[in-house]
């Protein structure tokens, strides 16, 4: 007889409380169910069950062996649920987190395309810009830009943004030009006000070594959209990641503002909660944006 099917009846008497009841429960008759406990027991030589008139009971033995059998056949349940839904068409609500300057000028845009790809999934996408936990707040998946600080959740990258400082060509001709890193003490900058540092750039000298600048700044706020746009109007020098400031640098709005300092690249990820296995709907978006955003580098957007 099947080894599964033994356990099965077994655990299903335990849970039941009998064989009738739990011949009901597995759709097959009483002796089928007897027949397959007594299989199990004489090919373990144990007795699990203590079977009197009135009830049936596991016995000191068939309690242990019920707890690692349940566990089993919920593992085997799992597995099968778990190829039902890799094979199903993706669906459902999919609910995502983005960092506003990220979600309106690069995941938007493409949105309309993944839903006529997916007609059964439905968007919720949330833009802020803050750190979510994604499982406590409801969040299938959010994309995230720079260093991972959570190690448990699991990633997939979908490409790379470098991030330099720049400012427009009337800043320059106004302020002049800072030629190394000291002289940024003496402009006007223009900070983001969510970064969890406070008002100080981490910059990367020729060299290689790693310098902070601390300035309180001219202007402070908490979306990148608006720093660009200040920076474009002259008011002062931003620090901005490419996948803003490249078509105002094409356009010749901003410039690089302190020429040879190595630019520094960031990872920009799809981060899910983990578990054995991806939802169908957040693997189909992953892989949709990954498709997306394969012409895109650290400075190509």
């Amino acid at each position: 007889m099947d080894r599964l099917t033994e356990m099965e009846a077994f655990a299903t008497v335990v849970d039941q409380g009998g064989f009738t009841d739990a011949a009901k429960k597995m759709g097959i008759s009483k002796s089928a169910v007897s027949k397959h406990v007594s299989a199990l027991e004489a090919r373990l030589g144990a007795r699990l069950l203590n079977r009197t008139t009135r009830r049936v009971s596991p016995t000191e033995i068939g309690l242990a062996y019920y707890d690692r059998a349940r566990r089993v056949l919920n593992d085997a349940g799992e597995a099968d649920a778990l190829v039902t839904s890799m094979q199903s068409a993706p669906s459902g609500l999919l609910r995502i987190s983005v960092a506003t300057d990220f979600g309106v000028n690069h995941l938007s845009p493409v949105l309309g395309g993944f839903l006529q790809e997916y007609p059964d999934i439905t968007v919720n996408m949330v833009l802020n810009n803050r750190y979510v936990e994604l499982i406590s707040e409801g969040f299938d998946m959010a994309i995230r830009v720079g260093e991972l600080e959570d190690s448990t959740l699991r990633a997939r990258k979908l490409c790379d943004t470098s991030k330099r400082m720049i400012g427009a060509p009337s800043y320059f001709q106004k302020y002049g030009r800072p030629m190394k890193i000291d002289d940024l003490n003496d402009h006007k900058l223009l900070h983001y006000s969510s970064q969890a540092n406070g008002n100080v750039w981490k910059i990367t000298a020729p060299s290689g070594e790693k310098r902070q600048v601390r300035s309180n700044g001219w202007l402070t706020v908490n979306d990148g959209q608006s720093l660009l746009h200040a920076a474009i109007s002259g008011l002062g020098i931003a620090y901005l990641p490419s996948f803003l400031y490249a078509d105002a640098m094409r356009q010749g709005l901003v410039e690089e503002a302190v020429p040879g300092l190595p630019a520094e690249t960031m990872g920009i990820y799809a981060v899910y909660p983990p578990g054995r296995f991806t939802q169908p709907k957040v693997r189909a978006f992953i892989d949709f944006l990954v498709r997306n955003y394969a012409d895109k580098g650290p400075d190509s957007w």
